[in-house]
């Protein structure tokens, strides 16, 4: 298995090709894609938050790895419940939160890490959000050098946008490049 840089290098450069993706479950078995994923995540303030299980950040391993890749192989893998919680929102309302149990973020990771690697290099330059090594501060300082004629920036919210995204649609537009049963499924 190569590299999980190398691979995902490789993604890029298909995805700034346009070029479809093919066998990309099999990178599911790529125990350096975890270690990689991992690296990412195991710091996150959540990462000890136990789900619907005990799983946290605390009993990782590399077996556990083996584990879930064993899974995945063997198409066994079940995504489990993820634990709902509210938070409390500045006007007074509640915000809905899904917490998953520790293994299925080591994976949710690493297919976002793939998904990440392919699709943001078709993404414009000049979009920000949600993006590694973008955010509120690289279009504010996009809008002060280059938006010399602009005299109002309107800034906005589209409301419950994840909560009410047609998951069909998201599946019927990976289809369109990624061109693996498995790992759409």
């Amino acid at each position: 298995m190569q590299s999980a840089d190398v691979y995902l290098g490789l993604l890029r450069e298909r995805g700034k090709r346009g070029l479809p993706l093919e066998r990309v479950y099999r990178q599911l078995f790529n125990r350096d894609l975890y270690l990689k994923a991992y690296g990412k995540i195991y710091r996150n303030q959540g990462s000890t938050t136990r789900g619907v299980t005990d799983d946290t950040v605390d009993g990782m391993s590399l077996e556990k790895i083996d584990e879930i890749i064993e899974a995945l192989r063997y198409e066994r893998w079940q995504w489990l419940p993820a634990k709902r919680m509210y938070i409390p929102k500045r006007n007074g309302k509640r915000r809905p939160l899904g917490i998953p149990v520790w293994t299925d973020k080591l994976l949710a990771e690493v297919v976002r890490m793939i998904l990440n690697a392919y699709y943001d290099v078709q993404f414009s330059d000049h979009s920000h959000g949600f993006r590694e090594e973008k955010g509120c501060h690289t279009a504010l300082r996009e809008i002060y050098y280059h938006w010399a004629g602009a005299t109002w920036v309107i800034e906005g919210d589209i409301s419950d946008c994840f909560g009410s995204l047609d998951h069909e649609l998201l599946l019927t537009t990976l289809r369109e490049k990624i061109h693996d049963g498995r790992f759409i499924n």
